[in-house]
């Protein structure tokens, strides 16, 4: 079998080449991809749970705390204690947060639109479809044991 013949290769060749024109337009903004993809994820008005971010997002514990420290340090989120629970903090966007987050909101808006004119409609609700399995087989690690047993 040929590496281009298997599911998870053109998932990670169509991967690749969107991080790639996500990181080269962040470039462009002096963000990642993933300050942008955090900065999406972010509750403007409230700020968002540190401890809820990452399931979130599926990012690593490890992989948010440093982007989160770079976030910080660039101005562009505070933390603050949760005004019910002092125990919790939440991870709140500053004004220069809010408008990379709108540059971040406005690349993938682009991007969809890009995909949306030259996609039919009923083309892409067969790829959700798809993708939409394949996560939910993979959520369940137990299907993938029983067919390698």
């Amino acid at each position: 079998m040929k590496p281009e013949d298997t599911v998870d290769f053109p998932i990670r060749w169509i991967w690749h080449r969107i991080s790639r024109m996500y990181n080269n337009e962040a470039l462009k903004h002096d963000l990642t991809m993933s300050v942008g993809y955090v900065l999406l994820n972010i509750d403007v008005e409230r700020g968002t749970p540190s401890t809820k971010l990452g399931p979130k997002m599926g990012m690593e514990p490890r992989s948010l705390t440093r982007t989160l420290k770079t976030m910080e340090a660039k101005g562009l989120i505070v933390r603050r204690p949760d005004p019910v629970d002092k125990r919790k903090v939440r991870i709140c966007l500053t004004r220069v947060g809010i408008q990379k987050r709108k540059i971040s909101k406005d690349t993938v808006l682009r991007f969809n639109h890009l995909i949306q004119e030259h996609v039919p409609e009923k083309k892409l609700e067969v790829f959700f479809e798809v993708i939409g399995k394949v996560n939910e087989l993979l959520e369940n690690e137990n299907a993938f044991k029983k067919e390698t047993a």
